[in-house]
């Protein structure tokens, strides 16, 4: 039996994930936002108030975890799926975090491209996109 509940709460978190990137710029500090948009191999590295932009970047990532942890959850009804999930998403946050913070405060052109991607799994729901086929390849194992 299908369940219209499930996928309207499915389409609005999803929804929800879209709205952060669409008002990404009234709602977080990202100097990066139009640097890496801009020809950055070429300019100068912007400035920044470094725990202004961890904290928000933290929000960031904070707000499409949890949204993704729902949608996680709503998809698989499993919650040792739920807790594993949470479990990668605390460390990728602690090892991700590190990374930028490191990339943030030694600034070098060489490593733009990398600072770049990296940011990408923390200011947007790149692990749910990893997460859901995966699990879903288990569910069907299993």
């Amino acid at each position: 039996m299908v369940n219209p509940f499930k996928y309207i709460l499915l389409l609005c978190l999803f929804g929800l994930l879209i709205l952060i990137r669409v008002f990404e710029n009234e709602l977080f500090y990202d100097p990066y936002l139009l640097f890496f948009k801009s020809d950055y191999l070429h300019m100068d590295y912007p400035r920044r108030e470094i725990l202004k932009l961890s904290i928000f970047t933290s929000l960031r990532y904070a707000m499409n975890s949890l949204i993704s942890l729902g949608i996680i959850y709503i998809f698989f009804k499993d919650k040792s799926i739920l807790k594993f999930s949470a479990l990668i998403y605390v460390v990728a946050y602690i090892i991700l975090l590190i990374l930028f913070l490191y990339f943030v405060i030694n600034p070098k052109q060489e490593d733009y491209y990398l600072f770049f991607n990296l940011r990408r799994f923390l200011i947007q729901p790149i692990l749910l996109l990893l997460l859901l086929p995966a699990f879903y390849y288990y569910k069907l194992k299993h």
